[in-house]
């Protein structure tokens, strides 16, 4: 596989990283990794210098690149990974407290709750 990509997904592993964070969430959406299109698919790199390696297949179908895969919007693995990197920054201010601290000072403190995440 490539190196030096934005993003990595294993599938076995349910796992989708971020690479410029180097954050990655293991994604227990059955729904979305049963989906036949990915039935193929070992692992993904994407946004690689290297374009044609971009997605390893579990056969021995040659690497090639995620356009020519026929998987859909690479969003969606983003999108899964934004909604779980959310969730943490959430529970980290939810447990980020002071005692005897007010919301109010919370908030000055650590700025608003999260309440959307973009990569």
């Amino acid at each position: 596989m490539a190196t030096n990509a934005n993003w990595t997904v294993v599938f076995d592993d349910k796992l989708i990283v971020n690479q410029r964070s180097k954050i990655g969430y293991v994604i227990d959406n059955d729904s979305f990794w049963d989906q036949s299109k990915f039935s193929n698919i070992w692992a993904l790199q994407y946004q690689t210098p290297v374009t044609t390696d971009e997605v390893e297949h579990r056969d021995t179908t040659p690497n090639g690149t995620y356009a020519d895969a026929n998987l859909g919007d690479f969003q969606q693995f983003i999108d899964l990974w934004d909604a779980a990197n959310l969730t943490r920054l959430q529970t980290e201010w939810d447990n980020n407290d002071v005692d005897g601290e007010t919301e109010a000072e919370k908030i000055t403190r650590l700025g608003a709750r999260p309440t959307s995440y973009s990569s």
